[in-house]
């Protein structure tokens, strides 16, 4: 099962169509907060029942902070966000489904990726 980041989960969403697989807390959390308050219940139910939510484990931590350390050292920080999703799939042995293209500076650390193309 592939873990899907958030613009995967956005353009799914805007395309109304579905893919199997799961989604991190943290993408959860990123697409409720754009959301109107009236909206935000609905949505966040509907990816519940939808995809298998990861949640954030102590093995997560400590793997995101060990990214998060080797990539300040190397001078290329991206986003404490997507260091959680990637942390999330390294940890759970997951490919992640992504089109965003910071996350392959994350290969050499054990994230696997998976072909995300537009159908």
């Amino acid at each position: 099962m592939n873990l899907i980041d958030t613009d995967i989960i956005l353009e799914l969403l805007h395309e109304r169509r579905h893919e199997i697989g799961a989604i991190s807390i943290i993408t959860l959390i990123e697409i409720l907060r754009g959301l109107e308050d009236r909206k935000r219940v609905k949505v966040k139910d509907l990816l519940e029942k939808s995809f298998s939510v990861q949640s954030l484990n102590n093995e997560t931590i400590i793997t995101y902070c060990s990214l998060y350390r080797r990539l300040k050292k190397e001078g290329v920080l991206i986003p404490d966000a997507d260091l959680l999703i990637a942390a999330t799939a390294i940890c759970r042995n997951m490919m992640l489904k992504t089109h965003d293209e910071h996350f392959t500076r994350l290969v050499k650390f054990g994230l696997k990726l998976a072909q995300a193309c537009k159908e």
